[in-house]
């Protein structure tokens, strides 16, 4: 499995639950984290990195952040960088892993245990808002997603990405079509303040869990705020 596809299924598209809103909950996600030593590959994820190697570093929030692969992809590109998610457990990886890195990264990076359902970020406080594999029901996202933008500045940037409804039936993911989205329909929810410099469903090389190659798809929008 290459570092793109081990960092897919990210720590947001959750797993299957008998209670569907559980899926949200810290105690969730802790519980997950806690089953092993780590859960995804630490590398940054191919959107983000295609999508940001060419700005200009500034600040930064990481949205679902995780074990801090984007975040500390980004620091180590010179940005500030604010990692937040809903497990403590993972900021804690996140955290030892920023140690790691060296003084220069860690002193890049925050991480602050935020609950995206009630939680929204200060308006107009980052160059760069990011937010990977976060895949929550439909009336919930439209909510969170547009605080998320609501908190980019003037010229800044808004990068989502998340698995495209086409690997629906493709490879096993939670069986709720209300979960996944098209960068369209994000598109949508910006209004003419936004230019939107990337919308697609990109396609990328994929392993089925039981074998065999399958060509998946990563729902992918950038836009950068005019005013």
């Amino acid at each position: 499995m290459s570092a793109h596809e081990a960092h897919h299924g990210h720590q947001h598209e959750a797993g299957e639950a008998e209670d569907p809103s559980v899926r949200w909950t810290a105690e969730f996600w802790d519980e997950r984290y806690g089953s092993s030593p780590a859960l995804w590959s630490g590398h940054v994820n191919a959107v983000v990195m295609t999508e940001t190697e060419s700005l200009p570093p500034g600040t930064a929030l990481d949205v679902g952040c995780g074990e801090g692969g984007d975040a500390l992809w980004l620091a180590g590109r010179g940005w500030q960088v604010e990692g937040v998610d809903v497990s403590q457990v993972a900021l804690d990886r996140a955290a030892r892993h920023a140690a790691a890195a060296g003084a220069e990264a860690e002193g890049r990076l925050t991480w602050t245990k935020r609950d995206l359902m009630s939680w929204r970020p200060p308006e107009r406080a980052y160059d760069l808002v990011t937010v990977s594999f976060m895949h929550l029901p439909g009336g919930d996202r439209r909510a969170v997603y547009a605080g998320l933008a609501d908190a980019v500045v003037v010229g800044g940037t808004f990068l989502v990405g998340a698995h495209s409804p086409l690997d629906i039936g493709v490879v096993p993911r939670p069986d709720d079509p209300d979960l996944y989205f098209t960068a369209e329909e994000l598109a949508a929810g910006l209004d003419d303040r936004w230019e939107i410099l990337t919308s697609e469903e990109r396609p990328r090389p994929g392993r089925h869990p039981e074998g065999g190659a399958v060509t998946l798809h990563d729902t992918v929008l950038r836009a950068r705020r005019l005013r």
